[in-house]
């Protein structure tokens, strides 16, 4: 016997859930981003590491955690294979020795030159401008801080 749907059957509505947008969302970009990245010899997590080292190099195991929202669990093993890649240096802290320091090697650093054009390539398929992926972006920041906030993580 079919039950009747009720008002509040809506909010389960697969189409209705933005966690579901955001999650395909993502996967969509994986798959534009994959192409770009095979061509770096990168994963999408090792380009995101790359991307903070890019920014600033010698940076503290548990910085790049942070920025990144990665446990040490999942952070060492890809900074393993990165450094098996030749495109960092691990390195303990002359103040700190229980502080692992990455840097990029030249090789590392050179990948920056072939990584320049990924944004403009995702911004083209995004068919977005700047403006409207900014503001996107600012949009899903400030819904993560929120529910980082309320999550007490």
């Amino acid at each position: 016997m079919a039950r009747k749907p009720q008002a509040s059957d809506q909010w389960l509505r697969l189409d209705n859930q933005i966690c579901f947008a955001v999650y395909s969302a993502a996967h969509a970009f994986n798959r534009v981003y994959k192409p770009l990245l095979d061509r770096l010899g990168l994963t999408y997590p090792q380009y995101l590491v790359m991307l903070v080292l890019w920014e600033r190099d010698g940076v503290a195991v548990k910085e790049i955690g942070e920025r990144l929202y990665l446990d040490s669990g999942t952070l060492t093993p890809l900074l393993k294979r990165l450094e098996q890649a030749g495109l960092i240096r691990r390195t303990r802290s002359t103040e700190d020795e229980r502080q692992v320091l990455i840097g990029l090697t030249s090789q590392g650093q050179s990948l920056k030159d072939k990584a320049r054009a990924v944004p403009s390539t995702i911004l083209a398929a995004s068919q977005c401008s700047v403006a409207e992926l900014t503001a996107m972006k600012n949009e899903i920041v400030a819904l993560r801080e929120r529910l980082t906030s309320k999550a007490g993580v």
